[in-house]
């Protein structure tokens, strides 16, 4: 695992990490194979990216004409608001007649793709037009805004310094999304009462389900699993997610439970298996510490980790909070800014939650 991570990149300030193509391929299909048309005669806002090689922009202009695409939109930052003093501009730019000597420095870049430029029948990224934005391509820009507004889905790995904001932006204006974040996300302010109110949940897969992100040759590599692929510096982490509002079929599959005394009895953990379940010394809940371990018979609130939500499924469980730890907002139902104990000892970071039983 490289020992820099998307946590340690949203703190440094480090958002020049990109997607690779089959882990947005992989991602999307999970989606279009629960609702083929979810696409189908939508405008797609990229912000935040780089179109002239972002992997983004490539899959959605590629399958423009498969998924039924009304409009794509791909949006970039300049160079000089991401402090890059080693750009320089591509041959794609420097012999395109839209180049400008001093806007290529200062100003973004947008892309769109809408109909078949080049004549030959198709639609795809052959077909892609591009000029300068009037500013810098920062999303909270009026000008980013204006295409927010447009766009029917917003879908980007956004700067992880700005996740938050970024997020946030999103919501105000109502969009479908798909969006890459930190697991730890998951507790943020911005982040859990949606989660809670089942207005966003995880995408088809977290952790190692992302294989890595293309970082810049200044990056360097650390840990077993940094490679180079086909000229690409790759970082692999076992700390990200997708984070969305679409659906898809996986969340709706109802995770297979013992009972807690088939757990007492049978269970691969040695924390349950033999010992059963502690209840939290200062909350009326169990601690459950895996979440293939959590017991379908109990009718109480069950304490599991963060990454239960990978499995989470709003038709099997509800969630009704979620531990204050290292300086996380409490939306604890006890309202209490302390983390959940068992035996005196701290537990990480647990989410609340209880089954859901017909007629209840």
């Amino acid at each position: 695992m490289a020992n820099k991570n998307l946590g340690d990149a949203r703190k440094a300030k480090n958002d020049e990490f990109y997607t690779l193509y089959h882990d947005i391929e992989k991602e999307l299909d999970a989606y279009l194979e629960y609702d083929p048309s979810v696409f189908k005669g939508k405008t797609v806002l990229l912000p935040c990216d780089d179109p002239e090689w972002s992997n983004f922009t490539k899959y959605f202009a590629q399958k423009f004409e498969t998924l039924g695409l009304k409009k794509l939109i791909s949006t970039s930052y300049a160079p000089n608001s991401k402090q890059n003093a080693n750009y320089q501009p591509t041959l794609f730019e420097m012999e395109s007649p839209e180049f400008d000597e001093q806007k290529t420095q200062t100003n973004g870049k947008i892309f769109t793709l809408t109909k078949d430029k080049t004549g030959d029948g198709h639609i795809n990224v052959e077909d892609l037009e591009w000029t300068y934005l009037s500013g810098d391509g920062d999303f909270r820009s009026d000008e980013i805004k204006a295409l927010r507004n447009e766009a029917d889905f917003i879908i980007t790995n956004p700067p992880f310094s700005l996740f938050s904001d970024f997020l946030a932006w999103i919501v105000e204006a109502n969009k479908k999304f798909l969006i890459i974040g930190n697991i730890n996300c998951i507790t943020y302010r911005e982040v859990f009462p949606l989660i809670m109110a089942n207005k966003a949940w995880l995408g088809n897969g977290m952790g190692r389900w992302i294989s890595g992100f293309i970082v810049p040759d200044s990056y360097e590599l650390y840990g077993t699993e940094a490679r180079l692929e086909e000229g690409k510096r790759i970082v692999a982490t076992n700390n990200a997610l997708w984070l969305t509002n679409l659906d898809h079929g996986r969340r709706h599959s109802p995770l297979k439970l013992m009972t807690m005394e088939e757990n007492k009895k049978y269970s691969k953990h040695k924390a349950v298996k033999g010992i059963g379940y502690l209840k939290y010394d200062n909350y009326d809940a169990i601690e459950v510490p895996y979440t293939d371990a959590i017991p379908s018979d109990y009718e109480g609130v069950l304490g599991v980790p963060i990454s239960f939500l990978d499995k989470y499924n709003p038709d099997q469980f509800e969630i009704v909070g979620c531990s204050y730890d290292y300086g996380r907002p409490s939306f604890w139902p006890a309202a209490t800014k302390m983390s959940p104990t068992t035996n005196g000892t701290n537990v990480y970071k647990r989410i609340f939650i209880r089954h859901r039983r017909e007629g209840k």
